[in-house]
């Protein structure tokens, strides 16, 4: 009896190590969110907004499942706003069970009622982030697009060469690497054709909302108009861009990379962006 606890002890000490082992988190990757959601239109107008629940959830859910800690940051370190129409289970294949269990991964997220600052994860050792996500949703057009906080964020991933995933309308935020990205945004709300100065992205593969798919969202605000289409942006910008029909998964990759073009990418920019932190482990 002695000798069958022995073993059974030792049993439950390997099992335990490998149990503690598999627990063991990979890293951190940051998250980065709007502090807005308030978005601006041609009129003066403004459009409710937010993040997608499904842009953020999904991948969110496949890094926790992977072993990465997510670190929520926005502009101002407050909470981030979801987009209410992103709340549907149409986002979620028809699965409403699927979309509260999503919703219930982002409520339980640290830091998803008072996130850290750009301030804050800029004064930080950004080395210990090992990728980066931006989830979409029109938010990122407000305060992501026209920010030289994000675009110094940006800039350290990509000299670190680790990856970085945007989704939907999130790289819009890729702009803001740029030298002056206020007064390219500014360009571009005038109508007129701007020039980038020194994109850190320019030439990427890449894809983003595309026009169509603009098209109906815009016809959705009942006449009223918003200030400019980010696929057109991005390829003044000097991004190659890539599409494929309206509402179809797209994730595209260059380099350190992945973007996602529409909602209906979120699964494959989530494993996508796993695969592509788990090799540089």
């Amino acid at each position: 009896m002695k000798r069958f606890n022995l073993i059974t002890l030792s049993l439950l000490g390997l099992l335990s190590a490998a149990t503690s082992h598999a627990a063991e988190p990979k890293g951190q990757v940051l998250v980065l969110l709007s502090s807005e959601n308030q978005l601006a239109l041609k009129d003066g107008k403004h459009y409710t907004t937010g993040y997608y629940l499904n842009e953020f959830g999904v991948p969110a859910d496949q890094l926790l499942k992977a072993g990465y800690e997510l670190v929520l940051v926005t502009p101002k370190g407050n909470a981030p706003s979801v987009d209410k129409g992103s709340i549907d289970p149409m986002y979620f294949a028809g699965d409403r069970a699927e979309m509260q269990r999503i919703q219930q991964v982002v409520a339980g997220l640290p830091g998803i009622d008072d996130s850290l600052s750009l301030q804050e994860v800029l004064a930080s050792d950004l080395s210990q982030y090992e990728g980066l996500l931006i989830p979409g949703g029109h938010a990122p057009l407000i305060d992501l697009a026209n920010n030289p906080q994000v675009g110094t964020l940006l800039k350290h991933f990509n000299q670190a060469g680790k990856p970085t995933a945007a989704i939907c309308h999130g790289p819009i935020a890729l702009l803001s690497a740029q030298a002056d990205p206020q007064g390219f945004e500014a360009v571009l709300a005038r109508g007129e054709q701007p020039a980038a100065q020194d994109w850190t992205y320019q030439g990427y593969r890449m894809t983003i909302f595309s026009a169509p798919e603009e098209a109906v969202f815009e016809a959705s605000l009942k006449g009223d108009k918003i200030r400019y289409y980010p696929g057109q942006a991005m390829s003044a910008a000097g991004g190659q861009l890539q599409y494929a029909d309206a509402w179809q998964p797209k994730v595209v990759v260059d380099r350190e990379l992945i973007t996602g073009q529409n909602p209906f990418s979120d699964h494959l920019l989530a494993k996508t962006l796993v695969e592509a932190l788990n090799a540089q482990q």
